[in-house]
């Protein structure tokens, strides 16, 4: 498959170069036709014809700088901690003085599901002016040679363990979509062990540690197919001449077929005024469309033996919430969890990850005291609303900083305004 897929993209080149070489005469200023209708939409078509054929990047993060205490601040993105299947990224702000107390520092752990971490852009950008913000950046597993070995949710859990071990003690965890699992369990690992390195709190956002509750259309295709058919019908080996040739993988093309095909009519009709778009000349829509696009349609490949234990674990047995999974041949145990702090946030139109299986965190986590758990609905969005957006960052966010610094401080009662 994905080598049929690898000959397809290829066998288009000429095509896209003949493309390109039109878009460009028929936006050259000089060309009469350039400036009339008929050379606005051919100029249109071809781009179209570029975007929906093109192989999309890794897209950058673009956050250069920030404001800190109403002074605009530089960030340097650098990586602090690397292994095989993923990087710890450090958005490095060049403070010109010393703030007067430190500001929290927080672990945000991205999704590894198909999209980069920069999907998280807009929520890195609401943290930045208050936190220490340090990301989970995931590798594309096509990338990863094969001599590296595998990578599965038990390597997910460890790696995550492994990173709050490396940034040390008064750290805040925050998972978002599908890690709320695995950073659970990290934590419970973690607390079972008494590791001194356990975050202060953990806040988890819009993530299926119990899909049996409003199981979505996502929820329900996983009980129906059952794990045999996903092993056969989605996973493919890597062809030449990526890096991680031969490895088995669930391909990102495959993805983005299932991303589309869940909202095919909002894209094509996103397509369709694109061109309308390109033919009037508004370039702020046309932007819009663009920087969506641009990241939307950037995916990478999954390691295929992570994203079957995932499927299998998550949304097929429901291992976690029935107190059966385990991790390196140990139970998890959400119940050891008595010091790290809990926060769970739910959209209230969320089609991903359904409302009440966030929620469902608390009930796990027994010992958690009640004065150092939070639960919040915010109303009127769905699963990109919880951690992306206005209402994100107008009424999500301060609760979230709130929460973060009444955890820290073991004298305070978390009566956060979840009202």
């Amino acid at each position: 498959m994905y080598w049929m897929y690898e000959m397809a993209h290829a066998s288009l080149n000429p095509a896209r170069a003949v493309t390109d070489a039109t878009k460009i005469l028929f936006q050259n200023p000089l060309n009469p036709w350039t400036h009339t209708e008929m050379g606005k939409s051919i100029a249109a078509a071809c781009e179209l014809f570029e975007r929906t054929t093109r192989r999309y990047g890794k897209p950058e993060w673009g956050l250069d700088e920030t404001e800190v205490n109403g002074v605009r601040t530089p960030v340097e993105v650098r990586s602090i901690w690397e292994k095989p299947f993923a990087r710890l990224l450090y958005f490095d702000r060049k403070l010109t003085r010393p703030l007067r107390s430190p500001q929290p520092r927080l672990l945000i752990v991205a999704p590894m599901s198909g999209h980069y971490a920069t999907l998280l852009r807009g929520t890195v950008e609401a943290f930045l002016p208050t936190h220490e913000v340090y990301i989970t950046d995931w590798a594309d597993a096509r990338m990863v040679p094969l001599a590296e070995g595998r990578f599965d949710l038990d390597d997910y859990i460890d790696y995550v363990i492994e990173m709050l071990r490396f940034l040390g003690t008064n750290m805040h965890v925050m998972a978002v979509c599908q890690p709320a699992v695995p950073v659970l369990a990290a934590v419970s690992v973690m607390e079972a062990e008494r590791d001194p390195f356990a975050p202060i709190s953990m806040t988890l956002m819009g993530g299926p540690i119990d899909t049996r509750r409003n199981p979505t259309g996502v929820n329900n295709l996983a009980q129906e197919r059952g794990i045999d058919w996903f092993r056969n019908h989605v996973i493919t080996k890597v062809p030449f001449p990526h890096p991680g040739v031969m490895r088995d993988v669930y391909p990102g093309f495959l993805q983005l077929n299932g991303f589309i095909s869940m909202n095919l009519d909002r894209h094509v009709d996103a397509h369709k005024a694109l061109f309308a778009n390109l033919v009037k000349g508004d370039g702020d829509q046309v932007d819009k469309h663009r920087d969506f696009y641009d990241e939307y349609l950037a995916v990478m490949d999954l390691a295929a033996e992570y994203y079957l234990q995932t499927v299998e674990t998550v949304f097929i047995r429901h291992a976690l919430p029935k107190g059966e999974m385990t991790h390196r041949g140990t139970l998890v145990d959400p119940s050891k969890v008595t010091r790290v702090a809990l926060m769970t946030v739910e959209g209230e139109k969320d089609d991903i990850s359904g409302l009440g299986q966030t929620e469902a965190t608390h009930g796990l986590c027994s010992s958690i005291p009640d004065h150092r758990r939070v639960h919040y609905v915010q109303p009127g969005v769905g699963h990109y609303g919880v951690f992306n957006g206005s209402r994100f960052k107008s009424e999500i966010v301060p609760r979230i900083c709130d929460f973060m610094l009444s955890a820290a401080d073991p004298k305070s009662l978390l009566a956060i305004a979840a009202e």
